[in-house]
């Protein structure tokens, strides 16, 4: 594979992909590798059609599955991630410049190139077994979404719900697939003890335009429906207006929480757009791609709310926009959320009925 490394104006919508090409990172003094214009030229006429872009897992078996962090901008200080890439293709993820630090795109290959952990559940285990273990709340979804398509031939998630079940131990899921309702037997369950919150990000109302953003994630529709069929198991559902692009996406704030709140959520929140590292080229080829007519404006816009930056890397201000635009945005949703009578994200959940569970090594030596 060929990687591109810098970013036209004039490119070739990929179909049914977020990213527009496969932008070699440049941050780890990888040597650049640079198509030859010349053999592009020829190479249909020699090889035939380029064949499309196909989806490959490669199995990991890491020594460990809970990360730890001590970020004061997050909620919680732990979480799983059972998938590196993501298929769902959002061009905006911020988890895609993970992928550079194995040498692979954080264009098309993190969204073709992806990493299932099988051993998950055993991992989680045998943390929570360990004798000095202290229960908090572990978050799925946080790098790379826990239900996209390849959760339904691997089920790692399902399992490590299975053993949060088991432990009694609290679980919060983000996810932009309404193939969280699969699990829903076990997400009832988890709910009638205190052990489970969902959110769902809701990005647009419109399916064609989050066809673009999102190519292979569930559709805006689909995600309302699954926040209220989970609501009305009695699972607490929050809805997450994530991310807001200035001038693409935010025309529709009001209506999603209007609908979200028909839905039966507890509460919605918002998150303004982020681009670090590679994602920033990579959006802004998308904008090229698909709304040339006001890239400029919403770059320029995107790096009012940064302090002159396309992304704010620093603890306390990388989650909180400033500015004019930014404040026009925390007041519409302020409103919208008062007249739709939801307020902020609230979801205590119990530690104190955690068991510890018996790790696969202990029950080896029985």
């Amino acid at each position: 594979m060929f990687y591109l490394c810098s970013v036209s104006k004039k490119v070739d919508i990929v179909r049914g992909r977020g990213a527009q090409s496969a932008a070699v990172p440049h941050r780890f003094g990888l040597a650049e590798r640079q198509v030859d214009d010349d053999w592009r030229e020829q190479a249909e006429r020699v090889d035939g059609p380029a064949a499309p872009l196909r989806t490959t897992v490669t199995e990991e078996f890491p020594k460990s599955i809970v990360t730890f962090n001590q970020s004061p901008d997050i909620a919680f200080d732990r979480s799983i991630n059972a998938y590196r890439g993501c298929e769902h293709g959002c061009v905006y993820c911020y988890a895609r410049p993970t992928h550079a630090y194995h040498d692979l795109s954080p264009g098309l290959d993190f969204e073709t190139r992806l990493f299932a952990k099988p051993d998950a559940a055993r991992l989680l285990r045998e943390t929570l077994s360990r004798p000095k273990y202290v229960p908090k709340p572990i978050a799925l979804g946080t790098n790379t979404d826990p239900y996209q398509p390849i959760e339904g031939r691997y089920q790692i998630t399902r399992q490590v719900l299975e053993v949060c079940l088991e432990a009694r131990h609290p679980v919060t899921i983000t996810t932009k697939s309404d193939r969280v309702l699969r699990d829903l037997d076990l997400l009832e369950e988890l709910a009638r003890h205190q052990l489970v919150a969902v959110a769902l990000s809701v990005t647009s109302l419109d399916p064609e335009l989050s066809g673009k953003l999102e190519p292979r994630a569930a559709s805006p529709q689909k995600r309302l429906l699954a926040l209220g069929k989970l609501s009305a198991a009695g699972v607490p559902t929050h809805c997450s207006v994530a991310p807001v692009i200035p001038a693409v996406t935010d025309e529709f704030m009001e209506r999603i929480v209007e609908a979200a709140a028909r839905a039966g959520v507890q509460s919605c929140g918002w998150i303004m757009l982020r681009l670090p590292h590679e994602v920033a080229p990579l959006f802004r080829e998308w904008l090229d791609a698909h709304f040339p007519d006001r890239a400029d404006k919403v770059m320029a816009i995107v790096r009012s709310v940064r302090n002159g930056r396309v992304n704010d890397p620093q603890f306390f201000s990388r989650m909180r926009p400033s500015g004019v635009w930014a404040d026009l945005f925390r007041t519409r949703f302020r409103i919208a959320c008062r007249r739709a009578g939801l307020g902020r994200a609230s979801f205590p959940l119990k530690t104190d009925a955690f068991r510890q569970p018996q790790s696969s090594s202990q029950l080896r030596l029985l």
